[in-house]
């Protein structure tokens, strides 16, 4: 492998259609991190929705779309937890059957990162030179935990912005009730969940929520608005990225 890695940026739906932003501040990071940064421009969704909902082979097409477009590179670097994720410990799964890519799934899948973990873990950053003076407080994304093992290296980067406090939340890895189809299945039990994060989330004092999935924002920014409460909310890598000069989710134009 060269000293200079070859990445690619599996940018997911949500990014490429909502917040773009989000996007370019991970191929920012990635290049500061001494990373060849590439965006197959024949990418989709990772398939999650299907998988979710027991479209099982509408996922596995999905899945080998992913594989061709991804195979080639060093490494695959994703944004989300909740995408990384289904690379990573659900395409095996998904296609275990498949002579030719069960194979390739299982390579993908031990080369696919969450963006932070990847930073800190495998480019050993340790240190972003961005300033964004606030208090945040910090979502853990229930897929970026449990299924990737993401825990203190978003905080770690986190800590090094200029003029940047961290908040704890008293109960940071509880879910907030997104969970993809979930919050389509149960909207109820998913608003409770979410009125709890967010009672959590404004408890602290904190001016703004961060976390690194993109679902869970919008899903707590989107409650908010609607509940009249005031709190911005942000995907970390922005603030790493010091791309944070936009409104925040939810937040209009001036």
């Amino acid at each position: 492998m060269s000293a200079r890695p070859r990445v690619g940026l599996f940018v997911t739906c949500l990014v490429d259609l909502i917040r773009p932003t989000v996007g370019f501040a991970a191929a920012k990071l990635l290049e500061i991190a001494g990373c060849d940064v590439s965006v197959p421009a024949s990418q989709t969704c990772c398939g999650q929705p299907a998988w979710n909902a027991g479209a099982d082979k509408h996922a596995a097409g999905i899945a080998r779309q992913v594989i061709d477009a991804f195979e080639a590179f060093d490494y695959v670097v994703v944004p989300s937890g909740s995408c990384a994720g289904m690379i990573r410990r659900h395409y095996p799964e998904c296609l275990k059957n498949d002579p030719v890519y069960a194979t390739k799934a299982r390579a993908l899948a031990a080369k696919t990162h969450e963006l932070m973990s990847f930073l800190v873990r495998v480019r050993g950053l340790t240190r972003v030179e961005a300033k964004f003076p606030a208090r945040v407080t910090y979502h853990v994304s229930c897929s970026s935990l449990r299924e990737m093992g993401v825990r203190d290296e978003p905080r770690q980067l986190l800590a090094s912005v200029e003029g940047l406090t961290i908040v704890e939340l008293k109960e940071p890895e509880v879910c907030c009730g997104f969970g993809g189809l979930f919050s389509v299945k149960y909207p109820e039990i998913s608003e409770r969940m979410a009125d709890d994060k967010i009672a959590d989330a404004l408890s602290t004092g904190a001016d703004i929520l961060v976390g690194p999935d993109l679902g869970c924002l919008l899903h707590l920014a989107g409650r908010m608005k609607r509940q009249g409460k005031v709190m911005q909310v942000r995907h970390a890598a922005e603030i790493l990225a010091g791309m944070a000069d936009i409104p925040a989710l939810g937040e209009r134009e001036p």
